[in-house]
């Protein structure tokens, strides 16, 4: 198929290039905000425990610089190539541009299969990759701040800030330098669930819009919808765990064992403890088996959420998917030809550029922790909780009634670390997804969701440049 030779960031740009034409900046600006400012190739060798030598391939991309640091993860995946890590690269900028988070785009890949390797051995690959970064400038806190993706998580990151704390010792910030780390090592409560939860707050921001549910033939709301997810790692988990709980249901699951699927709703806590427990998703109990995974994606639903790699769904596959939305989870899980189709079909989808951006976002609130040197909430718990005590209590004693306990409970509630990451994370995908929409609506020129989404962007990246003096 032609995807085999598939060019993701010629896809992004494609993407970008379309949205261009809807806004009013010079040409040589739009060639500026397009391209990749600063791409670092590298090859290592580390030595395996079997006494082995073998030469690692691994890539850092910064895109854009217009605000710094830039931001971006760091994947383990044997598919990691340059053009891959360049187009990630590039949709983080806009993505950190949709949801105000001030970062220019980065990303990271090491050209690895995690589970061939030990955890010693995996320690020493993220150590090397994290000093030879350290020489060459591409991470620090306030140059190019890395956060976990695809094949890592709190451990790497772990590793990360170690090694950077060991080399630059005089560095107060250190921790800054990498997000996604153990709540133990200056992390931030909820970062683990981030970009599930935020894809779930876009979704269910779009599913509110009376006009937009009205042209799909949807009622409003989440609740009742039928929502199919491919992937159960974190993304996929926490997106279907927030689905589920809202009352959605979750009529099917696919991974890339195969897939599963029960029209009156799968419990998602249950899929994942049995995969814990099997190794499999499959012969879960009352769920119907499908051993092609893709074809769980092509089940009646209403909502569709591509949770794992990119191009997922393509010229072929698209024009048998039953979904009235697709909400894209994972980076780039449409092929432009797939976008063609679904636009055609009348399919709503809703970007991954800033649908996926609960990560960043909350590992924004991570950075500024670190900065700030001190736990959300420590100082002003306590505070709030005495104040709306005080108030409650004077409330009752002039009313003669007793407040219900559960009811008192909230009302005497002060916010927590992950109380107010919720919050922070809840008002950007709300204010992001009517952004989009508003951009959207002013001009009906723009063909679909995507398209407004890297308009908004574009216009706030050449904004600050305009507002630097760089570019008229």
């Amino acid at each position: 198929m032609s995807e085999v030779q598939y060019n993701f960031f010629e896809a992004v740009e494609k993407s970008f290039h379309r949205a261009a034409q809807f806004t009013k900046w010079d040409k040589g600006l739009l060639e500026q905000i397009s391209a990749c400012n600063s791409v670092y190739r590298m090859r290592f060798p580390i030595k395996r425990e079997n006494g082995a030598i073998e030469v690692i391939e691994a890539y850092r991309v910064q895109h854009s610089h217009h605000k710094t640091p830039c931001k971006g993860g760091i994947r383990f995946s044997m598919q990691v190539t340059q053009d891959e890590v360049m187009a990630l690269a590039a949709l983080m900028t806009y993505k950190c541009a949709i949801v105000n988070v001030p970062f220019g785009g980065g990303k990271g890949g090491i050209k690895i299969d995690p589970k061939s390797y030990t955890p010693y051995e995996l320690e020493k690959i993220t150590r090397r990759y994290t000093s030879e970064l350290i020489k060459k400038n591409f991470i620090g806190p306030a140059t190019d701040v890395p956060a976990p993706d695809y094949g890592t998580g709190e451990r790497e990151m772990a590793w990360i800030v170690d090694t950077y704390s060991a080399m630059n010792p005089q560095e107060i910030d250190a921790a800054g330098c990498v997000t996604g780390k153990p709540v133990s090592q200056g992390g931030v409560r909820g970062r683990r669930e981030a970009t599930g939860l935020g894809v779930f707050f876009g979704i269910r921001e779009v599913c509110n819009m009376q006009e937009e549910m009205e042209k799909l033939g949807l009622s409003t709301g989440v609740a009742g919808k039928k929502v199919i997810i491919q992937g159960l790692g974190n993304v996929g988990y926490h997106t279907a765990k927030f689905f589920h709980e809202a009352g959605a249901l979750i009529v099917g699951i696919a991974e890339y064992e195969g897939g599963i699927s029960n029209e009156q709703g799968l419990d998602v806590e249950e899929v994942f403890q049995h995969r814990r427990r099997t190794g499999s998703i499959l012969n879960f109990s009352g769920a119907v088996n499908h051993s092609n995974s893709l074809e769980t994606l092509e089940l009646a639903c209403d909502i569709l959420i591509p949770a794992a790699l990119e191009n997922v769904i393509d010229k072929n596959n698209a024009p048998r998917i039953k979904a009235k939305i697709i909400g894209e989870a994972a980076n780039g899980p449409l092929t432009p030809e797939a976008d063609e189709i679904f636009l055609q079909k009348q399919v709503l989808v809703i970007p991954d550029m800033y649908l996926n951006a609960g990560g960043v976002t909350v590992s924004y609130f991570e950075w500024l922790k670190n900065l700030s040197h001190v736990r959300y909430g420590r100082l002003e718990k306590r505070f709030t909780e005495n104040v709306n005590t005080t108030i409650l209590e004077e409330l009752e004693h002039l009313s003669g009634k007793k407040v219900a306990e559960k009811n008192r409970k909230m009302i005497m509630h002060g916010a927590d670390e992950v109380d107010l990451v919720y919050s922070g994370l809840e008002e950007t995908m709300i204010g992001a997804t009517r952004e989009i929409m508003e951009e959207w609506r002013n001009n009906p020129d723009i063909p679909d969701m995507r398209t407004a989404a890297y308009v908004v962007a574009i216009n706030k990246v050449a904004t600050t440049y305009a507002e630097l003096g760089i570019f008229p």
